[in-house]
């Protein structure tokens, strides 16, 4: 790569396959570094660019993602593009498997009745994004939510007593706390092995990765019990 001629902008656009007022564009966007300037009206490029130039392309026109976004994840992968590549086929076929498995749809009123909670409950949990229904019934992984609250309301936590939809919404924000930490073993992952194995060790660590939360969880909250009793 280091013996490769550097690229006057025309050179670089025709290469990548864009026109030259994209490239300028991506230059003003910081999406690209400066060329080296030769004289007030020229400068060079490296050949380098031309892929992180289509990449750019690629996820401005298939993944929808705004320039900022691309910039955030370029600047974190930088300076190999074929990462990030691997890293967002990687997310794309994750994404892929998770909606395959969540296209079974069961009914709105066959949930609600066969769980026991009344529409209204499901109508908060929906205005609190909870729950979001397509084409008239709910996922798999909305159904195992409204199994659990039901759960919960079967063991005496409904409003008879105080207790809400809104104490459920409560575990959002540490969730999602919990989802972006996942993201960032996802990157680690798609930097150390090909997308194949990758995407193999995500499958196979979903049903891990559940019971070490759940086993933590057990074990921070029993210690949070004992520094309480501690205190008081």
């Amino acid at each position: 790569m280091a013996d490769r001629p550097l690229l006057k902008i025309s050179e670089l656009a025709a290469a990548a396959e864009v026109s030259v007022a994209t490239v300028r564009h991506y230059l003003r966007e910081g999406l690209l570094p400066e060329g080296t300037k030769t004289s007030r009206n020229m400068a060079y490029y490296s050949p380098e660019l031309v892929e992180r130039i289509r990449l750019i392309k690629q996820l401005q026109e298939e993944r929808f993602m705004p320039l900022r976004v691309i910039g955030d994840l370029l600047e974190r992968h930088a300076p190999d593009p074929g990462r990030l590549r691997d890293l967002v086929m990687i997310e794309d076929r994750v994404i892929e498997r998770a909606r395959e498995v969540e296209r079974e749809r069961t009914p709105i009123d066959l949930v609600s009745e066969r769980y026991q909670v009344p529409r209204e409950v499901l109508d908060r949990a929906e205005a609190l994004r909870l729950l979001a229904p397509e084409d008239g019934g709910y996922g798999p992984s909305e159904v195992r939510l409204i199994e659990a609250i039901s759960r919960f309301r079967a063991g005496g936590f409904d409003e008879r007593i105080g207790f809400t939809i809104h104490d459920a919404a409560r575990f959002v924000e540490p969730l999602a706390e919990l989802a972006r930490r996942e993201l960032e073993l996802l990157e680690r992952l798609a930097a150390e092995v090909d997308p194949e194995r990758a995407l193999e060790m995500v499958e196979a660590g979903v049903g891990a990765l559940e019971q070490l939360v759940a086993a933590m969880h057990a074990r921070i909250l029993a210690s949070a019990l004992e520094r309480r009793r501690c205190e008081r």
